[in-house]
């Protein structure tokens, strides 16, 4: 993946995932409501539209819940083919993201994977996952 694609822009409800993603450390919203995990990062909960939400550290360990393989970008700064991920991780949330480090052929849901990380710009580091 190229080092010039289209990078997020962090808002203030979003920002400590970004911030935890530049230490090594994958973020994710929990309701202290109701427990639920919140991903994409909210003003409420998804779960029980509660607004006691808080960040804790995630594992980064997960499998592979779904994929795609893309082999014709909607953005000509993608190089392809890369693989698009949605990871289901051990603490049962979801995550879209990009499998890297993996031949295409290898890739299978259900495979365990973990979260690294790419620094792109000194304000934004990207996780992705990983074989585990």
């Amino acid at each position: 993946m190229s080092d010039m694609i289209p990078l997020p822009r962090p808002t203030e409800t979003s920002q400590p995932h970004w911030d935890g993603c530049k230490q090594g450390e994958l973020l994710v919203q929990q309701c202290t409501d109701c427990n639920a995990y919140v991903f994409i990062p909210q003003e409420s909960c998804t779960g029980c539209q509660g607004s006691n939400l808080h960040w804790v550290k995630s594992s980064g360990k997960g499998v592979l819940y779904s994929y795609t393989t893309v082999f014709r970008p909607q953005r000509i700064e993608f190089e392809v083919p890369y693989v698009v991920a949605i990871v289901e991780l051990e603490e049962g949330w979801h995550m879209l993201s990009n499998l890297i480090e993996c031949d295409l052929d290898a890739v299978k849901v259900g495979m365990s994977v973990e979260v690294s990380f790419k620094k792109m710009t000194e304000e934004i580091t990207l996780p992705m996952f990983k074989p585990a």
